[in-house]
């Protein structure tokens, strides 16, 4: 013990500049992520701002049982998980192919004229972006007239519970195919050339080496990157959700955030929605770990 305190001791006086450095980012997760954690104990208490967290009166469980019962619980539940299933299929592979094919391409113009293209979204702000999606999905606007053009009817998408997922996830696909894949352009550069030049000794086409050389290369990037998406399978972004719902795609739209915002923030039952977005981030956590137990015994890639 006395040996490890020496060494402790003699780490910090050697890079105590860098343990300095640390401190404004330790202090914001204490503060910011940490000392919070103390107001989840609302949800089991009947909280009232009037008599604070210590002084209102505990009711247990009383929360999550109205929460379980009631009949929101499976159409935001299924909402929930629809949405992000539909994400990890079509949204989660979409950066990885956008990376396999800009490393195909040999023109660096070319190359740097599509990456700068697919990167810009990233930057539009989410109220823009969901602006642009009710203006082009409205009656009057682009999709409508498209539709029209080829002898369909108009009308508002945004209004219709059925397209309500195709334009989240559509959406949310353009919006960060360019960005996502700039990671897996990392990993890509990271390969070693040799290792297509003996695929090419071996015979192997562009085709082969891709699925022979390249995805085995950027394997752990993926394998990391799906784990923490599955981490957060039942987060969905509330702030394009709320922007972009309304009372008649609840069936397909309405998600365990949203429902979060209008109970606590709407509607100021704090007790209830904090329950609620307990049990979502615990769902998330166990998932998370699942995910990451998983991989380490069949990939031997994990995040701990």
């Amino acid at each position: 013990m006395m040996k490890y305190a020496r060494f402790l001791k003699k780490d910090l006086v050697r890079n105590k500049t860098i343990y300095l450095m640390s401190l404004a980012g330790l202090a914001y997760y204490i503060l910011f992520k940490y000392v919070p954690m103390y107001g989840l104990t609302i949800a089991f208490k009947n909280f009232t701002p009037a008599k604070g967290i210590i002084g209102s009166p505990w009711v247990g469980f009383t929360h999550f049982e109205l929460f379980f019962n009631s009949h929101y619980f499976w159409r935001i539940l299924k909402n929930t998980l629809l949405i992000n299933a539909y994400e990890l299929i079509f949204a989660f592979p979409a950066p990885i192919i956008l990376a396999l094919l800009l490393n195909e391409v040999k023109s660096t113009f070319f190359k740097r004229s599509v990456q700068t293209v697919t990167y810009l979204p990233h930057f539009i702000s989410t109220v823009v972006i969901c602006g642009m999606i009710v203006d082009f999905t409205s009656k009057s606007g682009l999709i409508s007239s498209i539709v029209e053009a080829f002898g369909g009817e108009r009308s508002n998408l945004l209004l219709n519970p059925d397209y309500f997922r195709t334009i989240f996830v559509g959406s949310g696909i353009w919006q960060g195919i360019g960005w996502g894949s700039i990671i897996y352009l990392a990993a890509l550069s990271a390969i070693d050339p040799q290792l297509y030049d003996a695929a090419t000794i071996d015979g192997a086409n562009r085709w082969k080496q891709v699925l022979h050389v390249t995805l085995p290369g950027i394997k752990p990037t993926i394998v990391i990157m799906l784990i923490l998406n599955i981490g957060g399978i039942m987060n969905v972004g509330f702030e394009k959700i709320i922007l972009l719902y309304n009372p008649m795609t609840y069936e397909t739209a309405d998600v365990i955030s949203s429902f979060v915002y209008r109970k606590g923030i709407l509607e100021a039952n704090y007790s209830y929605s904090t329950a609620v977005g307990m049990f979502n981030s615990v769902i998330n956590f166990m998932m998370l770990v699942l995910a990451n137990r998983i991989s380490r015994k069949f990939n031997e890639t994990s995040l701990w």
